[in-house]
């Protein structure tokens, strides 16, 4: 793992385009995909996800500045 601030904003910028690409498919689902069960699971996967990652981040930057 790289600490550095370059290794850093990279990794923000990878987070930022994976989140619109992300974005970018859930604004064109149709209302008819938005009622799958399926479909719902796999948002709330992903949502899921995500949360459980930025937990991480949030204790490993608050472990790295003690």
């Amino acid at each position: 793992m790289d600490p550095s601030e370059a290794a850093w904003k990279a990794d923000v910028e990878i987070l930022i385009n994976e989140h619109c690409d992300l974005r970018r498919v859930l604004v064109e689902l149709t209302p008819a995909r938005w009622q799958e069960p399926k479909a719902l699971r796999l948002i709330r996967g992903i949502a899921a996800h995500d949360l459980y990652h930025a937990g991480q981040i949030r204790l490993l930057r608050r472990l790295g500045s003690s």
